[in-house]
């Protein structure tokens, strides 16, 4: 089943919600709508699934125009954030509810219940009431709700922001196994990155209403288009630092590395926290001072000081060394950026 969102329009007032969207989400995909609070990925979903009315631009769902079709007949099915389940039905009428609307009874339909939810693994707790469940349970009552329709699309609103991170972690691993499983094309929104890199075949990132980039979850970290994007995938996030180019050297306010890129002002130099390393010896391209450590388990997230600048690196797990102190920073010079600074795009890599 594929959908497709062609210059998209939707407004609140004076404010853009949705501004000329355009997207093809191929059958059987799973593609992740990424952004911060209030930029339109949550509306964009919605109007999808029939809840936001469409101001301009053109919905299709295969092949067909949906601007005008009632939600009960687009055949999608929508996963919320607040689970929303009734609270006075056990799981089993929670999950079998849909199929009680389209009047499937008997056999065929405790059937349908049954393979839904073993499928996400709540088959013995069909006569438990909401109130009786956890967090995880109930997500996962939601989920196979949707599943007993079989429908044509997936629509999913951040379905795992209520959960604690260690259930977090187990649900992303669930969901897309069953997704994969199933096949069934699938539309996520989210505003974390980490649940964006491990689920999608493909992220679209959304900033103020506008569309940023669509890629494979790789792409988009190795190539980022802006500075938006770049910014707000990795975690810990990117560097930047502002400078100028000059005789193959970017220099700023506390550092200078030799670049191969040729003169350019004001721009931004980018580089992530793992492409940069404390060492010793005389191979450095320049110092800073320790501002702070981090053991976070697996690794230390040291936080160094150039001039007015904090700059983030990844170093083992073993690292130890006094605050105040300066080091030596050796850079990987094929993976520096450089961003426009008065529009953000990016405009080169070294």
């Amino acid at each position: 089943m594929d959908v497709e969102l062609r210059a998209i329009n939707k407004n609140f007032g004076k404010v853009k919600a949705v501004n000329d969207l355009s997207l093809e989400i191929k059958q059987g995909e799973f593609l992740v709508l990424l952004g911060p609070s209030g930029c339109g990925k949550t509306t964009a979903l919605r109007m999808i699934a029939g809840l936001e009315t469409i101001e301009q631009g053109e919905l299709f769902i295969e092949g067909q125009l949906m601007n005008e079709v009632l939600p009960k007949y687009r055949d999608v099915a929508m996963v919320f954030q607040s689970y929303a389940l009734y609270p006075h039905m056990t799981v089993e009428e929670n999950v079998g509810y849909p199929l009680k609307m389209r009047k499937i009874k008997g056999q065929e339909r405790k059937d349908s219940i049954l393979q839904a939810c073993r499928q996400v693994q709540i088959n013995d707790l069909l006569e438990r009431y909401p109130k009786q469940l956890s967090g995880g349970q109930r997500q996962r009552v939601a989920l196979a709700r949707a599943l007993v329709r079989r429908p044509k699309v997936f629509l999913m609103d951040e379905p795992l922001s209520n959960l604690d991170a260690k259930l977090r972690g187990q649900m992303r691993a669930e969901l897309k196994h069953l997704q994969h499983e199933l096949g069934i094309t699938t539309i996520y929104v989210t505003h974390d990155q980490i649940e964006a890199m491990t689920l999608a075949s493909r992220v679209a990132i959304m900033n103020e209403g506008q569309l940023q980039q669509v890629d494979t979850p790789k792409n988009i970290y190795n190539n980022p288009v802006n500075l938006f994007v770049a910014s707000f995938i990795g975690s810990p996030s990117m560097n930047f630092i502002r400078g100028n180019i000059e005789n193959h050297k970017f220099s700023s306010e506390g550092l200078q590395i030799n670049v191969s890129s040729e003169t350019r002002k004001n721009v931004i130099l980018g580089i992530r926290p793992e492409d940069m390393s404390i060492v010793e010896g005389s191979e450095f391209d320049f110092e800073a001072s320790l501002y702070s450590i981090e053991l976070t388990g697996d690794q230390t997230i040291v936080t160094l000081k150039s001039g007015s600048d904090l700059i983030t690196i990844r170093e083992d797990k073993e690292y130890e060394n006094e605050l105040n102190q300066n080091v030596k920073i050796k850079i990987n010079s094929e993976n520096i950026y450089f961003f426009e600074s008065e529009t953000g795009d990016r405009i080169l890599k070294n």
